[in-house]
């Protein structure tokens, strides 16, 4: 009989189903194109899949949370819950060195764009260790961050003198060295306040604007990136991850780069002329019904303006706040992807 007892829990223990993996996963804005095409689907149908049942999700949104944005990181770090994606620049106010990962006018393409968030995730990755317990899964783009205003412009030398509602603390450094006043508002917030003259523009992607209704409260869509790609990062926290197998953290990776960064990447290009086509009638809008903003195309000058302010003003600033040794690694990864170097 003594003989038979560890024969019998062995047995048990063998026909025992296996426990699955249970994540706690917080995603970006519940309304946006990022989270309806890519996020949701991944987490909630793709990832559970490919692990045969072994992970199980419970998905909710920060927006639906009612999450400061500033509070999303800090909080994935003290393990409220096990992942969260949102906007990088929302927590630059705990990691200003972030604010290199998303600099305007230096990506005009999808594929520019990615080769610098790719060049930038070893760095990226480093300041999320650190500053916020977490492990870095991916980096996804909002498309390109273009100007909404509800004021008549011709072009960027207009914006001098209006108040701008800027995506990123960069953006916002960016748009005063134009000569127009940078000013905080949330993304949800930003139809009010166009509406009742807080502010005259504000900068967010042009799919995100058009699902949000901005064209209802703006007249003119001027299409210089002026807030870059706002790139959103997914990230794990470093305990959580510490405590998965090795298949299921190898499992996860690939997962996440095949099947959420990959399709969000390859998507942006086209999705930014559409969307542009949407909110101003000119091409064709797959997404809906098109709308009736004004389209003002950026010119020649406007870049040659927007890129001597970027590199004379905003970078050396960005400096000040980063601090040498980051900007060494900028110079040395995204810096060289791109031809700036910052002195």
């Amino acid at each position: 009989m003594k003989r038979l007892i560890p024969a019998l829990a062995a047995t048990t223990a063998l026909a025992s189903p296996v426990m699955a993996e249970s994540l706690s996963v917080v995603g970006s804005w519940s309304g946006l194109p990022l989270h309806k095409q890519y996020e949701a689907p991944f987490w909630e149908e793709t990832l559970p899949a490919a692990s045969g049942g072994d992970i199980e999700v419970a998905l909710t949104t920060h927006n639906q949370m009612g999450l400061g944005l500033g509070d999303i990181y800090r909080l994935l770090g003290d393990g409220v819950y096990d992942v969260a994606m949102t906007v990088g620049d929302y927590a630059v106010a705990d990691a200003p060195e972030l604010e290199g990962l998303d600099v305007p006018l230096l990506a005009l393409s999808a594929d520019e764009a990615r080769a610098m968030a790719d060049a930038a995730k070893p760095m990226v990755s480093d300041i999320f260790a650190n500053r916020f317990n977490s492990h870095v899964l991916a980096i996804a783009p909002y498309p390109p961050q273009i100007v909404f205003c509800n004021a008549e412009i011709a072009g960027l030398s207009d914006l001098a003198g209006l108040k701008v509602r800027a995506s990123g603390r960069m953006t916002a450094k960016f748009l005063e060295a134009l000569g127009a006043e940078g000013v905080n508002v949330s993304f949800s917030e930003v139809p009010g306040a166009l509406q009742k003259g807080v502010v005259d523009c504000a900068v967010t992607g042009a799919g995100s604007g058009y699902s949000a209704g901005w064209w209802e409260v703006s007249t003119h869509l001027l299409t210089l990136p002026i807030g870059g790609w706002d790139p959103v990062v997914t990230a794990i926290n470093m305990d959580k991850w510490n405590s998965l197998s090795a298949e299921h953290k190898a499992l996860i990776e690939a997962e996440i780069a095949a099947n959420f960064e990959a399709p969000a990447w390859a998507s942006a290009q086209n999705a930014l002329a559409n969307d542009v086509a949407c909110l101003t009638g000119t091409g064709e809008c797959t997404s809906g019904d098109a709308r009736n903003m004004v389209l003002v195309e950026a010119t020649d000058e406007d870049f040659a303006i927007a890129r001597d302010a970027l590199v004379t003003q905003v970078l050396p600033e960005w400096k000040d706040r980063a601090g040498e040794d980051w900007i060494a690694r900028w110079n040395a990864s995204v810096g060289e992807v791109v031809g700036v170097t910052i002195n």
